[in-house]
């Protein structure tokens, strides 16, 4: 393992900034962050950069949904990616804005450096095009779908500026061939392969059609392609654009160590950038990782489909670390991996709560009760018991560094619990509370005390980077001086733990939750983030793939007039409606209190979706949802009605 004062640069995608992220978006952010915080308690410099991408036909359609400028929309935006980021503990070094001016002056750098190269032309682009993923689909004119995201690619055709993608294939394909470690794991390097060898036509690099983007030096009528800016965010974020050959930061920590991506953008990751830095001139990165999806009810997380987690609930009833915990140990990274609430409380009461936080509270509670919260000097007499732990935390150290290095982040977290279950067993062997009670046996309590101590040191340097909150609560609990953070973990060893710290005040770091209390509330503050028209039903694509009149049949909704209302305890959003649709009356909880009062819907019609699954907001059970529009960039909703008056329990066809 590489120490002392290497530089280690590693960079997030550059987050379209049209909507609020979600669990599956601050994945690949977590796990950088991880990453990040290994680097540096292992002696690295480390430069960690992420960002927002603020450029786009995506980002200029946004705004004009909720009737405001692209500037506008970004400038709310990015400050939502930072305080989550904040919230989530992320400590990046650098944030990089793609509507920032030195970000403009780097891409125009990057232009001059592959038109003098001779890499630049300019022509006509006719074919089919996805704005939501910025992606050439098709080259022809026949109707084409997406291979991201599965919408129809619209049909484009303007003249605009092309890059010489074509002069790169061999260069490419014998990059992939001498580097193999350029783009991982080994079954992405394959498909990026698989699709060089294909054959590669030149890329337009520019848009004609749009006006919200970095404009084209000498050409006021086009703006470039928003996956020329953006990639170059990733020089541009850390100072290209200082001088002929950059900022001294630059110089020092390009070419980067490792992108990290999610699968859908590989393809402009390693192909397009690594043939834009060959036509500039530049140093290609060392790695491009591009991990699986983090799927939910097992599909990607999609604000079209309705389908999302969101990180804030779940911060607000377990903490951050608890999320971070689940996400690395329940997805063997690189692949998909699947998110579930039941899963997530699942861990957290057994590993965290029952699991290192028992751990750390007996421990240091007994500390205090029979050693007056000192760690006891460790008598003569040490046996197996005492050797196999410490022989187990050896060999925990030099698994879990192997694992972190190679980014196998879930058998890291596995080598490392088997030491806190290997310690468990050691107490329960032991049992210093029955040795308390036997002044004879006093030194045998302090060797097992001592042991124990020990192993919890060990156990919360090696936890430091998933857990930075957690293991830094307990590492103060622990006595230690100076921050954990700050410890060199390729230095980590048994017996560094001196006899006679004094310990501080032990504490709860995980608390047990009710695991149906904690669904509830989690699932509850879900529903207020989102938008109140999602009550009604999943958000509709911006572009959606059309669907049949058997699919439309499927959806049953009713007319509906609501006999009384009332306010959802606690929840600012959601009313409780008594609603009769027809020999039936139904209760339906919305989340439309911060408009309407619940005496004004008295006596309402209003359009019932009725045959949806019943389900809890806030411990109120919901046989259905109410149909309403969004308005507005806040999403204010307006319940749909009738002119007529129409009997309840009509079906609207």
């Amino acid at each position: 393992m590489a120490g002392g004062k290497e530089k280690f640069y590693l960079t997030t995608p550059i987050y379209y900034a049209n909507s609020r992220p979600h669990v599956g978006s601050a994945y690949t952010t977590l796990v950088c962050d991880t990453i990040a915080r290994y680097k540096r308690m292992c002696g690295f410099q480390v430069a960690y950069l992420t960002g927002t991408d603020e450029h786009g036909e995506n980002i200029a359609r946004a705004a004009a949904k909720q009737g405001i400028s692209p500037q506008e929309l970004v400038e709310r935006n990015w400050r939502i990616f930072q305080d989550l980021w904040k919230l989530l503990d992320i400590r990046y070094t650098h944030f990089i804005r793609t509507t920032a001016l030195e970000h403009a002056g780097g891409v125009q750098k990057m232009l001059r450096r592959v038109r003098d190269a001779g890499l630049i032309y300019k022509g006509k682009y006719q074919g089919r095009y996805c704005v939501f993923d910025n992606l050439y689909v098709s080259d022809s004119t026949e109707p084409a779908d997406c291979p991201t995201c599965g919408r129809p690619a619209e049909l484009m055709s303007e003249e605009n500026y092309f890059f010489k993608l074509s002069d790169f294939q061999k260069p490419l394909l014998d990059l992939y061939r001498e580097r193999p470690e350029f783009v991982k794991p080994d079954f992405r390097r394959n498909e990026v392969i698989s699709f060089v060898e294909s054959g590669l036509k030149d890329i337009s690099i520019s848009r004609k059609s749009i006006k919200w983007g970095i404009p084209w030096p000498g050409d006021e009528e086009q703006v470039f392609y928003v996956w020329f800016d953006a990639l170059t965010s990733y020089l541009t974020g850390i100072g290209f654009a200082e001088g002929e050959q950059g900022s001294e930061e630059f110089r020092k920590y390009w070419p980067a160590d490792l992108h990290m991506i999610g699968k859908e953008i590989i393809r402009f990751h390693a192909v397009y950038w690594p043939a834009f830095l060959m036509a500039a001139n530049l140093p290609l990165p060392r790695t491009i990782f591009a991990h699986g999806w983090l799927l939910f009810e097992q599909e990607k997380m999609s604000k079209s489909k309705g389908n999302v987690a969101y990180c804030e609930p779940i911060v607000q009833i377990l903490g951050s670390d608890a999320l971070r915990y689940y996400l690395l140990r329940d997805v063997v990274f690189g692949q998909d991996g699947n998110f579930s609430r039941e899963a997530l409380l699942t861990r957290y009461n057994s590993d965290l709560a029952n699991g290192l936080g028992n751990l750390a509270s007996r421990t240091l509670a007994m500390l205090e009760r029979y050693f007056s919260g000192e760690i006891p000097a460790p008598a003569d007499g040490r046996d197996e018991r005492d050797a196999a732990v410490e022989s187990r935390a050896a060999a925990t150290i030099r698994t879990s560094l192997e694992q972190y290095d190679q980014l196998a982040f879930s058998r890291a977290l596995e080598a490392i619990w088997e030491l806190v279950a290997e310690v468990d067993r050691y107490l329960v062997l032991e049992q210093p509370w029955s040795l308390a009670e036997d002044a004879s046996k006093h030194n045998r309590l302090a060797r097992v005390l001592y042991t124990a101590s020990q192993a919890l040191r060990i156990l919360t340097v090696l936890t430091c980077p998933v857990l930075p909150q957690a293991a830094e609560k307990i590492w103060q609990q622990l006595g230690q001086r100076g921050k954990l953070s700050e410890q060199r973990m390729d230095e980590l060893q048994w017996g560094q733990l001196k006899p006679g710290t004094h310990i501080g005040k032990p504490e709860a770091v995980f608390p047990r939750v009710d695991k149906e209390e904690a669904y509830e509330r989690i699932e509850a503050m879900e529903q207020e983030i989102q938008p109140p028209s999602a009550l009604a039903a999943a958000q509709t694509p911006a572009a959606p793939a059309r669907i049949s009149i058997e699919d439309f049949a499927k959806v049953e909704m009713r007319v509906g007039e609501v006999k009384s209302a009332e306010r959802v305890a606690g929840a600012d959003k959601l009313l409780k409606l008594i609603v009769d649709i027809g020999g039936e009356v139904r209760q339906v909880v919305a989340g439309i209190a911060e408009v309407y009062r619940a005496e004004d819907v008295v006596g309402r019609k209003v359009i019932v979706v009725v045959n949806l699954q019943p389900r809890k907001l806030r411990g109120v059970e919901s046989n259905g949802m109410i149909v309403a529009a969004s308005v507005g960039p806040q999403g204010k909703p307006v319940l749909a009605g009738f002119l007529e008056d129409v009997p309840a329990g009509s079906r609207l066809r």
